[in-house]
């Protein structure tokens, strides 16, 4: 493959135009994924008999996604690299239009499945939205950038799952038309004013096999020894989230008897956290520490906002769980900027793509594991087995990462591939 000339951004200026088209994308994206999530569990209890095969169906639900965007994620950000972040943000995002559409329309249990494979085929616009913002933003400001994406993605997050529980009172299915909807606009509004962020210099000749397979993809990522630490510690803390989130809904209706707006209220504290964390606390936290830094700090907040699930559910007492998501909530804020903003500086412009797409890959296949793994303890040991799950892994995701290299600006040697 040949590696064309890298842009460092060094000298570049943020395209303003491009900023706010991106903004706006991560904002409507987070509102199209997060509307769906407080009516998961209503929508496949009409094919189940029992809160076990409920529980079980959720959490597969949230697998076979992310068993789809493993699979494509490193096609889309190789794709991207070598034709554009714009046609491929675009294709993404009509399929997951698709997809919750699919999953509106119901009837069958397989027919929500159906839906989440669409989805999660075309899922990764999140890797190439961030491969965008590495392109338009100096590498030097990523992680400050990927903070205010964050804190973007955060109000949409606060938005989408309160207005989907209340969309509920039109149907269970409302929130997925609303969803299918919102993204249809962003795709309109793509079309017409979306400028391209990858310049042609910049971009691969060809595109060799090996970068299609996820394995390969994921196998070459763990060997480069500057971020394999990174990814490896990133692994660890995604699986129990991947837990979390597929399992949250079924926990807060079996501990507490939450109703879809009272759940969709509980996960726009996650967004909320976002907002507040970029706006006062992050700024901050750039001043006096490294990005490495910053992510363990993220990391003890989840650890401390788990065990305050985990005694939730142990005293039946939800004001431990509202505290607990409030802790995990800032943790998951700080560590995300931090984490994408290592990760986009250990490559040139013409590889942002595949390292972006590579990520989601790893995300995707630690969200394949954490959900069965989740679901299946959850049944087994009892409600608060996934949150001691996520205090376990995360513990062992800090000592990865303090022990690792330290983490700097230095390019990897993309020629490795």
């Amino acid at each position: 493959m040949s590696i064309l000339n890298s842009n460092h951004n060094t000298n570049q200026t943020v395209d303003k135009h491009a900023l706010l088209f991106g903004l706006i994308s991560v904002f409507l994206c987070g509102i199209g994924f997060s509307i769906i999530t407080p009516v998961v569990p209503f929508l496949v209890q009409p094919y189940t008999s029992n809160p076990a095969e409920q529980a079980i169906a959720v959490t597969l639900l949230t697998s076979i996604y992310a068993v789809c965007m493993f699979i494509a994620a490193p096609a889309l950000g190789a794709l991207s690299d070598k034709y554009g972040r714009r046609p491929l943000l675009l294709i993404c995002l009509t399929g997951s239009a698709i997809g919750y559409f699919v999953c509106g329309i119901g009837g069958a249990i397989w027919i929500l499945f159906a839906g989440r494979i669409i989805e999660g085929i075309t899922g990764g616009s999140i890797s190439t939205i961030f491969a965008y913002f590495a392109d338009i933003i100096p590498a030097e400001q990523r992680t400050k950038y990927f903070g205010w994406v964050s804190a973007v993605a955060g109000l949409g997050s606060i938005i989408g799952p309160t207005l989907g529980g209340m969309l509920t009172k039109f149907g269970y299915s409302a929130p997925m038309y609303f969803g299918a909807v919102i993204t249809l606009m962003n795709v309109v509004y793509g079309y017409f004013f979306m400028p391209e962020s990858l310049n042609k210099n910049n971009r691969l000749s060809e595109i060799r096999f090996v970068r299609l397979n996820p394995f390969a993809q994921l196998a070459n990522l763990l060997s480069m020894k500057n971020i394999n630490r990174l990814l490896i510690a990133a692994f660890l803390l995604w699986i129990p989230n991947g837990a979390l989130q597929a399992v949250f809904s079924q926990f807060t209706v079996d501990l507490f008897n939450w109703k879809p707006v009272l759940i969709g209220l509980m996960f726009s504290i996650m967004g909320f956290q976002d907002i507040l964390s970029q706006a006062f606390i992050m700024p901050k936290l750039l001043l006096k520490l490294k990005d490495k830094q910053i992510a363990i700090v993220g990391m003890v907040s989840e650890i401390l906002g788990y065990c305050l699930i985990a005694l939730s559910a142990l005293f039946a007492f939800y004001p431990l769980l509202i505290a607990g998501m409030f802790l995990f909530g800032f943790g998951d804020s700080i560590f995300g900027p931090s984490f994408n903003g290592m990760l986009s500086k250990s490559v040139d412009a013409s590889e942002q793509g595949r390292i972006q797409g590579g990520s989601q890959s790893i995300q995707a296949l630690a969200r394949i594991i954490g959900p069965v793994i989740g679901g299946q303890i959850y049944i087994a040991i009892g409600h608060a087995a996934p949150a001691f799950m996520g205090m376990i892994l995360i513990a062992a995701a800090i000592a990865v990462l303090y022990n690792g290299m330290p983490m700097n600006k230095a390019h990897i040697n993309s020629a490795a591939n």
